[in-house]
């Protein structure tokens, strides 16, 4: 089969031919049907996070069982299913917590040993799934059964930028009906932001972006208002549109100014929501005091909050529902080996995403 691989940071993904090994006990195969092209990917391109290499990229995906291994009751062969790059062992303190998501267990498999060769050579599993490839082979705690009626194509993006989005506002922030949200950074996981609040209820959704295309695909999914923050006092603009500063304001950026910045957004006693992911090297310093005076929340939001096996089938039934509009978030449908310049689209803010659909 054939596969994305990344052999070096800052060097573009090469097509090549991968061999996956058999399902051990507890993992299946899956074929997949379409992978999204996340910000994440990107961030291992580009070394801002760590992933062990060669490795086939690719975390956001959906398609079918057709193998599983030794002692797997669900998924089956046949069954359609979403992939979740956390595969939660349900049985450690996060889980019986009900936080599927801070599961080290189930993060353990992102970073885990070759799951294949490339060309001949050890490979990696991306982030656990490596959705870039015909074939992967995954945990089947990681493959979440979905009706099999549901556009796979819709359901890969539920795997990661939808359900991180939207699970940010609906589970972390718990947005109320009638509070004003203000979304930092708005592409595929900001995008699915601005949905998640208008699913809550918010009153106004301010979106905020240097990209005015961006901005554009922010008011088609929901935002009451935009700022351009490349020619515009973005905080001053926010505190002006919500009456002094915003109910929540949900970072989806991953960078200490744009961290800052929403901060600054939020209202005194309101709460700030922090979804992108940066450097390890990249701080944010606060003065001691204000953390104190304007008794502001500051909290980190790991995919959503969500619990993959309840949230992927519920964002299923909001699409249906017409609560959610998943096809705003597509742009590009795009073959294996445009995957290059597919990140290279996302870093010129041209699309929301790109979906590698296979044949």
């Amino acid at each position: 089969m054939k596969g994305a691989v990344l052999r070096a940071v800052h060097e573009p993904l090469t097509i090549e031919d991968v061999e996956l090994e058999p399902p051990g006990p507890g993992r299946v195969r899956v074929r997949i049907a379409a992978s999204g092209v996340c910000h994440s990917d990107l961030s291992l391109v580009d070394g801002t996070m760590p992933q062990p290499m060669p490795a086939v990229l690719g975390h956001e995906g959906a398609g079918v069982v057709t193998e599983v291994g030794p002692g797997v009751e669900t998924p089956r062969v046949g069954d359609h299913v979403i992939l979740s790059w956390i595969a939660p062992c349900r049985a450690c303190a996060a889980c019986r917590r009900g936080q599927p998501t801070l599961c080290e267990t189930g993060m353990q498999h992102a970073f885990a040993g070759p799951y294949g060769t490339a060309n001949g050579d050890p490979v990696m599993a991306g982030l656990g799934t490596a959705t870039f490839a015909q074939e992967t082979v995954v945990p089947a705690s990681a493959a979440i059964v979905v009706d099999p009626d549901f556009p796979l194509e819709l359901g890969a993006l539920v795997g990661c930028g939808v359900v991180t989005g939207v699970g940010a506002v609906v589970n972390t922030a718990q947005v109320r009906p009638g509070e004003t949200v203000a979304v930092v950074g708005c592409g595929g996981v900001g995008l699915a932001a601005i949905q998640g609040a208008r699913l809550s209820g918010a009153a106004r959704i301010v979106a905020v972006d240097r990209v005015a295309a961006k901005l554009d695909m922010a008011r088609d999914n929901g935002a009451t208002d935009v700022v351009d923050a490349s020619s515009a006092d973005a905080v001053a603009a926010v505190h002006a549109m919500t009456d002094g500063g915003a109910d929540h304001a949900v970072e989806v950026v991953g960078s200490s100014a744009t961290i800052l910045a929403a901060y600054a957004m939020a209202r005194r006693g309101g709460a700030v929501t922090i979804v992108g992911a940066g450097r390890f090297d990249d701080t944010v310093t606060f003065p001691v005091l204000g953390l104190m005076v304007d008794a502001k929340r500051i909290q980190g939001s790991v995919y959503g909050a969500a619990d993959p096996a309840r949230d992927f089938p519920r964002m299923v039934a909001l699409q249906r529902a017409g609560q959610l509009d998943l096809e705003k978030l597509v742009t590009r449908r795009i073959a294996l080996d445009e995957v290059n310049d597919a990140f290279r689209a996302m870093t010129a803010g041209e699309v929301a995403r790109s979906v590698i659909v296979f044949e």
